[in-house]
């Protein structure tokens, strides 16, 4: 393997803009020599080194394997002190090769996908703590080296781009949202659940990061870091760990505070590579994400008259082949934007869509759509469902016409978009627009974290802490979107495979036959790995979206949970291939799953528009 590979896979680079780790931007427009970070840099070389070493040992029986579980705890926390930097400037040159999570992903080799087995930091976390290590130590061995060589690559480079970073206080925020959502809620550490050391590591690296080059620029953000890492000394276990406490006392306001220092040009910087807003205050603040990211149409296009106009449109039955179906028969506003059945009635009398509908609310904040992610845009959304034979059944032609001789829609039309607007594209934006607007970020829930009110029940709070640590729900419910939507970019969708069955209840369970993304006939897509794999769909106001998954066969939350406990389909005594969530029982309690539920349940906002 060549450097080449790390120079394409970092678009930064290739455009000349990201920074060398050995050099940062100060105030005074001055390039030099970053102490901090050429510091931490060579301890991750040193440390991937000795975690090499200490592999090739275990491989020849040298050693044993708390010695390799201490040595990988090491290098991990070596690479958390410099993270923020690294995945910054580096993202997938990081993601694909020294911390990505440990699935297997695909990768186009012309027009025919190919499967890539995952390696780096993360895969080795798992594996060196799992119960099978010791069968494992050749692989673990080789992963080890292919490590070593990764970053030696990168690190062989450091000095050789003269460029600066601009943008470390960018990085930094970036940074602490990765914390929150990867970090303390064990993402990143799926073997050791070593999350709060690691999380300690990181805020130190960044906290003399920020007294090095931004010094006297805020006393309040090194006292923030000061606090935060002072009081994960003092915390006590992973399960135990108090993240909503953590979160609004520390991570959100230095997350504030952080913001106040931005580079005006660092939104120009990433407005092509993440959804994320650099103006907002909070990480569960309503402007945390940009809707317009994931639309072609764009924020100035945008009003609300053409929101007007794609809702009287959204809601008329006219547009469908035969004139009885709109987009709110099965997107109900009082049900949240569904439709409250396992399977959405179809215009064929007696039949049915092939999966549920869910909610409409948040659907925006995605860069995949439907279950099986077969659509690409907003827009192209709607396009399945109009010329779905079960669905609208109809073409674009047909929808113009009868727009056209609506003097209703002849008038509103030109008022929006002028002479000759009645167009297929504005047609498209004008749906588009309604459906952007149907956010909701303002649940109780939100207004705790924002600190608009002062408290929240008890067992909500425990159900979140529950929900984001010993149930890992949030290693896939990514916050603040509480959806597969991954942090903290903000520009992908991830799809699991949960082993999901066709009656919760059964005495006999029984696996779902539907392959959900494996037939979704993106054909460059085509892979094993995506057999009965399916979108992650959001959490948020699921109280009153039942029922539940792709098939409406779960009836109530309290039955997700219950099958989330057991293990999915795999802790049912099903064999699913290449479940992707963890077989192994959660072992939560009754009182536990009520508390996840009541947490889930404090997300309801579901306002009408």
């Amino acid at each position: 393997m060549s450097f080449q590979y790390l120079k394409a896979a970092s678009l930064a680079l290739v455009l000349g803009v990201a920074a060398t780790i050995s050099y940062s931007f100060k105030d005074n427009g001055q390039y030099t020599t970053t102490g901090v970070i050429s510091n931490y840099s060579h301890d991750l070389n040193k440390a991937v080194a000795s975690l090499d070493a200490t592999a090739d040992a275990l491989q020849r029986g040298k050693v044993t394997i708390d010695s390799l579980q201490r040595s990988i705890i090491a290098t991990r926390l070596s690479y958390k002190k410099i993270e923020f930097y690294l995945a910054f400037h580096y993202p997938d040159y990081v993601k694909g090769k020294l911390n990505g999570a440990p699935l297997m992903q695909i990768e186009k080799e012309g027009t025919q996908p190919k499967v890539v087995v995952p390696e780096g930091m993360q895969v080795l976390d798992e594996l060196i703590f799992s119960d099978e290590a010791e069968a494992e130590k050749v692989q673990i061995a080789g992963l080890a080296k292919k490590l070593h060589n990764a970053y030696r690559l990168m690190f062989a480079e450091f000095d050789n781009n003269k460029q600066a970073g601009q943008y470390g206080i960018t990085a930094m925020r970036l940074q602490l949202v990765r914390i929150f959502t990867m970090g303390i809620t064990g993402f990143d550490t799926p073997g050791s659940v070593n999350g709060l050391q690691e999380t300690k590591a990181s805020l130190e690296g960044m906290q003399h990061y920020f007294e090095e080059y931004y010094k006297g620029a805020s006393p309040r953000a090194v006292t923030l870091f000061a606090g935060a890492t002072s009081h994960l000394d003092k915390s006590t276990s992973f399960d135990d760990f108090d993240r909503i406490g953590f979160f609004k006392t520390y991570l959100d306001p230095l997350y504030k505070e952080l913001g106040t220092l931005e580079s005006n040009t660092a939104s120009e910087y990433l407005q092509q590579s993440t959804a994320w807003n650099l103006g907002s205050t909070s990480i569960f603040g309503q402007d945390f994400l940009n809707p317009y990211y994931f639309s072609e149409l764009k924020e100035g296009e945008d009003s609300a008259e053409l929101r007007a106009l794609g809702k009287t449109l959204f809601f008329d039955p006219q547009i469908s082949n035969d004139g009885k179906v709109s987009c709110a028969s099965c997107h109900d506003p009082s049900k949240a934007y569904s439709d409250g059945v396992p399977k959405s009635i179809s215009n064929m009398q007696g039949k049915t869509v092939l999966r549920n509908a869910p909610t409409l609310l948040n659907a925006v904040y995605a860069d995949r759509y439907f279950y099986d992610l077969r659509a690409f845009t907003l827009e192209q959304q709607a396009e399945h469902v109009i010329f779905n034979k079960d669905e609208f059944n109809t073409a674009y032609a047909a929808i113009l016409k009868k727009l056209k001789d609506s003097p209703q829609y002849s008038v509103k039309f030109k008022s929006v978009f002028g002479k000759n607007g009645l167009n297929r594209e504005n047609f498209s934006k004008a749906l588009a627009s309604y459906v952007l607007s149907l956010r909701s970020f303002n649940s109780e829930f939100d207004k705790y974290m924002r600190g608009e009110i002062a408290t929240i029940a008890p067992e909500v709070k425990r159900g979140f802490n529950l929900f984001a640590g010993k149930a890992a729900c949030a290693t896939c419910h990514y916050s603040p979107t509480f959806a597969g939507l991954v942090p903290p970019l903000y520009n992908e969708n991830e799809s699991e495979i949960l082993g999901i069955l066709t009656d919760p209840n059964a005495k006999r369970p029984q696996l779902d036959a539907d392959n959900g993304r494996v037939d979704n006939e993106v054909f460059t897509e085509y892979a094993w790995i995506y057999e009965k794999s399916f979108k992650t769909t959001t959490v948020r106001n699921s109280a009153l979206t039942a029922p539940y998954f792709h098939n409406g066969a779960f009836r109530t939350l309290e039955e997700v949970v219950e099958f989330y406990n057991k293990g999915g389909g795999d802790g049912y005594g099903l064999t699913v291939k290449n479940q992707t969530l963890p077989f192994d029982s959660l072992n939560l309690t009754e009182q536990e799953m009520k508390d996840i539920v009541a947490f889930m349940k404090s997300l309801t906002d579901a306002p009408s528009y």
